[in-house]
């Protein structure tokens, strides 16, 4: 199992600082977040963010939990992500999703809100995603998108970047668009938490349909440093579960010291 930490909050400074932080106390990742206009919360754009961690860091995975492709043009998605693949030297992951309605950069500058859209929209982006990474000439004839061949160079240093995709159980269309990419974020819909039980019932469905060999299934939460045996228990259930990444998601964290306090106590590794 590995782990990963969100940075919650702070600057892209202050983002560079926690994630060398996190590899020094052994975590496996680190994430930033991706949001426009979310109530008064102090935002940054991710990419800067993933970049500046990037040049703080030489091991830890990196990415933005989670982006919403139906707000951004796939062919400047693809150019962002490959660039900050180069600049870690291949350690990009990518979580996407429909992305949440309550940030201001969607229905209130005119985005796509309609669930079916904004899912027809991350299915092209995806496709388009991988296209263009191959550096060979690639165009695209889709419901939203079209455009003729394009060839982009220089291509990212994983030869496929992982792409963990949300998926909502019991959805088989949604489901089913996890398991084409790299890996599964579990949600339940209609407002279901997610348990562990749940969970299992989401990996079998996944196992009966393709190996989960090379294939992440990834959950959020939270846990104390200060009882180590009782975070530990807490996380082999997930584990046991079928989660292959534990991501320690504190968004309630009061500051930058109240962040870095839980990073350097390190990961509830099991």
């Amino acid at each position: 199992m590995k782990y990963g930490f969100i940075v919650t909050g702070g600057d892209p400074l202050a983002a560079a600082d926690l994630a060398a932080d996190a590899e020094r106390a052994d975590w496996d990742g680190v994430f930033t977040w991706d949001g426009v206009a979310i109530g008064d919360m102090e935002t940054f754009d991710p990419w800067i963010v993933m970049a500046a961690m990037a040049m703080r860091t030489s091991r830890v995975r990196l990415g933005a939990m989670l982006t919403p492709p139906s707000r951004r043009r796939p062919w400047k998605l693809a150019r962002e992500a490959m660039s900050v693949d180069r600049l870690s030297g291949g350690r990009l992951v990518m979580p996407v999703g429909l992305g949440a309605l309550d940030d201001r950069a969607f229905g209130n500058v005119g985005e796509v809100t309609g669930t079916r859209q904004r899912a027809e929209l991350l299915d092209e982006s995806l496709e388009i995603l991988r296209g263009l990474w191959t550096g060979e000439p690639f165009g695209f004839d889709g419901r939203h998108y079209r455009f003729g061949p394009m060839t982009f160079r220089p291509t990212p240093v994983q030869s496929r970047v992982p792409i963990w995709v949300v998926g909502g159980w019991p959805s088989e269309r949604s489901m089913s668009r996890a398991l084409r990419y790299d890996g599964l974020l579990p949600n339940v819909l209609g407002g279901e938490p997610l348990t562990p039980p749940r969970l299992a019932e989401m990996r079998d469905w996944c196992a009966a349909r393709r190996s989960l060999e090379t294939f992440d299934i990834v959950v959020e939460g939270t846990t104390s440093p200060n009882a180590p045996g009782r975070a530990a228990a807490q996380v082999a259930e997930w584990r046991d579960a079928g989660a292959t990444w534990w991501i320690e998601s504190d968004w309630s964290a009061s500051s930058v010291d109240a962040l870095r306090a839980r990073i350097v106590a390190g990961p509830p590794r099991v």
